[in-house]
């Protein structure tokens, strides 16, 4: 079965930088969506980042993120990643790696595969 498991959050001050990274394994899936989502209390969980598995083409970034973060893909090493620059205190939350499901990436229904989530905490 699909899974998707994540790990680089952490907490850190604002300015300072994390690497989140989603393992992935049993998704055969192709040309279909992969993305990190974050959450925080009293947000909904929202993509900031997408792409396509395998190969990382099609790349959208939310803007609130544009600039600042990065989503990558190893697929040799069947990983999903997200390198986070420039943080920023509305930055904090929990973070998601999804994958679809869908060849549109952009809405939280194209993706039917999640991880746990990692905390990502950023402080002044």
């Amino acid at each position: 079965q699909v899974q998707l498991v994540e790990s680089g959050g952490g907490s850190v001050q604002a300015g300072e930088s994390l690497r989140l990274s989603c393992a992935v394994s049993g998704y055969n899936y192709r040309g279909f969506c992969v993305g990190w989502f974050r959450e925080s209390p009293g947000k909904e969980r929202e993509v900031v980042a997408s792409n396509h598995w395998p190969g990382g083409s099609d790349t959208v970034i939310a803007d609130s993120v544009k600039g600042r973060f990065t989503i990558s893909q190893d697929n040799a090493q069947n990983t999903l990643y997200l390198q986070m620059d420039s943080l920023k205190l509305e930055d904090t939350g929990m973070y998601y790696c999804a994958a679809g499901g869908s060849k549109t990436c952009h809405w939280r229904s194209d993706y039917i595969f999640w991880g746990q989530g990692t905390q990502v905490t950023v402080s002044s």
